[in-house]
């Protein structure tokens, strides 16, 4: 059998085997969201900055030179949908997202309270499954429509809708797993 787990996480009996796998799994898993956390980071700073500097050099070029480009204002507003929908994954892995929170508060650290953030959770998952369901079929109509400034497909402005979906999922799995964790663990801490 050959040993995939490095040499610190090789335990001696059967049940530490088991503890030492799922230690080693969480820290890759945690090493995991924390790059994309930081690539989407990256790419919601960068098409910030982007789009104000193409702003900026639209109004200066406008107002002092008498003209502008066609397709500045069009790369401006795409870049705003992306900043926009990146930003809403990067805000769902954060847990940043408005909230009421005065009935799970109230309930925080109980069975109650755990089935409630499970439901809210479920029901974030059903819809963020209709964003990504109807965002595919969005992208996939829209591919046939060119936009005029910038001769793409619109297809290719709506696609980052299945694709934020699919990080907001991530983030969501990611989530009710932690969730059910604790839970398991207060569940095993009252046996003993």
């Amino acid at each position: 059998m050959v040993n995939v787990l490095p040499d610190a996480y090789v335990a001696r009996d059967a049940d530490n085997v088991s503890f030492y796998a799922k230690e080693y799994i969480m820290k890759i898993h945690d090493a995991l969201f924390r790059w994309l956390r930081q690539v989407l980071y990256i790419a919601s700073v960068t098409g910030m900055s982007l789009m104000l500097v193409m702003i900026f050099f639209q109004v200066i070029s406008r107002y002092i030179f008498g003209f502008s480009f066609s397709w500045s204002e069009e790369l401006a507003r795409f870049l705003f949908v992306w900043v926009v929908f990146i930003g809403g994954a990067l805000i769902m892995g954060e847990g940043g997202h408005i909230a009421v929170r005065l009935l799970p508060e109230i309930v925080k650290g109980t069975t109650v309270g755990v089935a409630l953030d499970i439901i809210i959770n479920v029901f974030s998952v059903i819809f963020i499954l209709i964003l990504i369901v109807k965002g595919s079929g969005m992208t996939q109509a829209m591919m046939f429509q060119i936009a005029p400034g910038l001769g793409i497909p619109m297809g290719a402005v709506y696609s980052i809708i299945p694709v934020s979906g699919v990080l907001m999922l991530l983030y969501i799995i990611r989530d009710i797993a932690s969730l059910l964790a604790v839970k398991q663990k207060s569940e095993q801490d009252k046996e003993k």
